[in-house]
């Protein structure tokens, strides 16, 4: 898949991943894709809900080794 931006979230507790999220896409071309890392464990909820929420999809979310990443689509 191909990744326009990525944010570095790791550190960073909520709302600041979504926070972040929110202002890189709003940069973004609709259709492009962007990838956040985070190692907020409630992260993975926060995503879920921002995703139904803006309209943005969250096309993967995984978890290694305490990292969480997503891979959102801007609407």
């Amino acid at each position: 898949m191909d990744v326009a931006k990525e944010v570095d979230a790791r550190g960073l507790n909520c709302p600041l991943p979504i926070l972040r999220t929110k202002k890189a896409l709003n940069d973004m071309l609709s259709g492009q894709v962007l990838r956040v890392l985070a190692t907020d464990p409630a992260s993975m909820r926060d995503f879920q809900a921002f995703s139904k929420q803006t309209g943005n999809a969250l096309v993967e979310s995984a978890e290694k080794d305490g990292v969480f990443s997503y891979l959102l689509r801007r609407k």
